[in-house]
């Protein structure tokens, strides 16, 4: 373990997929300990377990090897920095030996680990959990033969063991995102599973910037603040100190803005409950955290508390539930919305009719979302019918693949029948794709074996169990009321506060962050749980929960049932919530008629 006050680490990836920019951004301005990337999540380990199947040595990112390796190892090494991702996907050992033939062909001495325990596939299909239900609807486990993957979601302690085995480079399979900067601080600050707030603050400085430059004016509410810089925006960096408090910064002369907004809207993002984020290593409390600006893109983080981790890991299975289709359908000319309806009202209609005479089910879902009068507002939209020019998302589901081909069949076969103004069939008929679901659960952490390889040197690396229950305060922080006057007026919610919005499966999360903090008891007294689900009324098929995160002025909301399914089972234009913070940011808040001329 180094004795240095500060572990500077770099998020360099958020998504498989992401650009590739970020390393050479950290190697030009130099002086990281860490560069590290998140790849994975539930759509992407059955994309990548379909890529095994039909080849044994995939399964992984390959372009973390092929591009960001091959381009800049050379480099890395001569900097000393250390690589940890969960590029591994469902086939760590293949990204790992494609890793040491590109540092051979490199003639560089760079020692490459692997972690591996996270794929229990074998575990279910064998019948090991039978019984195991969904943690979250309470359904029975799918069919063996369903499923696509399955992977606990590890922690970070076996990345701190194969960093204290001398490992340059750490390849993992699933673990938590925010993992990948909690290792290395592990590693660093020779931190034990006892160090609950430093674990936590560890965490929360891996949430910040394990979703790239979100961190640094990516989805960000004033996005207008940022606009001509996207094209060099930088890619965030943690100055981690030793009790987890934490800076986030980025590389000198790249574009975008590191800001308490930015920042405060990266913390809330897709954690349900501040002050119980559930990871593997700790049970995590935001809800007193403090973000202050530190100077120019500078935000110090500070506040973390933490407690003992569970004593389960939650695990991930992907299965296959039927097919789906889509068709993109555009419409120009008067009354474009209505003509949509009645083109895909007569497709589906012959579509059924087809079914009837084939012996075959109906469609277990269909949707029509037309994009343009404001379908994803609902009650709340002010566009009145009679739109001129449209763009409809049809979306459609069934057991049987079959049934996907005949209503393709009939969309496009009705074009010449159809209302005049259709556009959008162009680049030939859509093919079936499968539905992907995901199903959610506890596995006890002695059941999971987990090893660590570094060049052929394998250590089975033993988990605590944990703890069933995390001892946290009962009642959540109180929040003052606020006394409003006969003159009050009222003014858009984005006026005092900044969004962000995402999914965890099928719910939904919003986070509110007021832009001062004597905004925030407006904003509460406002936005209720009845209020919030109101305002989704037309997607929340579940409750709405309500948490005040007051250590820097923010409020989340967690929307049950809200998305369709989730992910690729939904068939939504928004499967991932992702535009429900824009939709409610104008909101009308009541506020006294002083407060709101500042704003005119």
């Amino acid at each position: 373990m180094r004795d240095k006050k500060i572990v500077r680490i770099g998020g360099a990836s958020g998504y498989w997929g992401e650009s590739d920019m970020a390393v050479p951004q950290f190697l030009a301005a130099g002086g990281l300990d860490y560069i590290v990337f998140d790849y994975l999540a539930e759509i992407t380990m059955s994309i990548m377990a379909r890529a095994r199947a039909t080849d044994p040595e995939k399964g992984y990112a390959l372009d973390f090897v092929s591009s960001v390796l091959k381009k800049n190892l050379t480099e890395i090494a001569a900097q000393n920095v250390k690589i940890i991702s969960n590029a591994g996907g469902v086939n760590p050992e293949a990204c790992a030996r494609a890793i040491r033939h590109l540092i051979r062909d490199l003639g560089l001495d760079l020692r490459v680990a692997v972690v591996t325990g996270d794929d229990i596939l074998q575990s279910f299909r064998a019948g090991a959990y039978g019984s195991m239900r969904e943690m979250f609807s309470g359904e029975s486990l799918p069919d063996a033969e369903k499923m696509m993957s399955a992977n606990a979601y590890l922690g970070a302690f076996p990345i701190a063991a194969a960093l204290d085995k001398g490992a340059d480079i750490i390849v993992t399979g699933r673990c938590v995102d925010s993992a990948v900067t909690l290792g290395a601080c592990i590693h660093e600050f020779g931190w034990t599973r006892d160090d609950v707030d430093e674990l936590c603050g560890g965490s929360l400085a891996g949430h910040v910037i394990e979703c790239g430059p979100q961190a640094t004016g990516g989805n960000f509410t004033d996005w207008r603040q940022v606009a001509d810089t996207i094209v060099d925006i930088g890619y965030p960096i943690a100055e981690i100190a030793p009790d987890g408090s934490f800076v986030c910064t980025k590389p000198q002369n790249t574009g975008g803005i590191v800001t308490v907004g930015t920042v405060s809207e990266q913390i809330v993002y897709e954690i349900g409950d501040p002050r119980a984020y559930m990871l593997p290593d700790v049970v995590c409390d935001f809800s007193q955290v403090t973000v202050t600006q530190a100077g120019d893109d500078r935000v110090m983080v500070s506040g973390a508390i933490g407690c003992v981790g569970p004593d389960s890991y939650k695990a991930s299975i992907t299965y296959l539930d039927g097919f789906r289709g889509q068709m993109p359908l555009s419409f120009t000319g008067f009354e474009a919305d209505e003509k949509i309806k009645i083109y895909t009202d007569a497709a589906l209609s012959r579509a059924r009719k087809k079914l009837v005479e084939l012996g075959m089910a109906d469609y277990d879902e269909v949707c029509l979302e037309i994009l343009g009068t404001e379908s994803q507002y609902g009650a709340m939209s002010k566009v009145s019918r009679g739109a001129r020019e449209v763009v409809g998302k049809f979306a459609f589901k069934h057991v049987d693949k079959k049934a996907i081909v005949i209503l393709f069949k009939e969309i496009t076969g009705l074009a010449l029948a159809s209302p005049a103004g259709l556009s959008g069939l162009g680049g030939g008929r859509p093919k079936p794709s499968p539905v992907v679901r995901l199903f959610s659960c506890l596995i006890p952490k002695e059941d999971i074996a987990i090893s660590v390889d570094v060049d052929g040197e394998v250590t089975p690396h033993k988990i605590v169990g944990g703890t069933h229950h995390c001892q946290r305060p009962e009642n959540q922080p109180t929040m003052p009321s606020c006394e409003l006057a006969d003159d009050r007026v009222s003014v858009p919610l984005i006026k005092l506060a900044w969004g962000r919005s995402g999914d965890k499966g099928d719910k939904a999360n919003i986070g509110i962050i007021a832009r001062e903090a004597e905004y925030l008891p407006y904003i509460f007294a406002a936005l209720t749980e009845q209020v919030v689900a109101a305002r989704f009324g037309h997607f929340l098929e579940g409750g709405v929960e309500r948490f005040l995160m007051p250590g820097f002025h923010a409020v989340n909301y967690l929307l049950h049932d809200a998305l369709g399914g989730g992910g690729i089972a939904s068939l939504r234009n928004d499967p991932q919530g992702k535009c429900f913070a824009q939709i409610l940011l104008d909101h009308p808040i009541p506020v006294p008629v002083e407060l709101a001329e500042r704003f005119e």
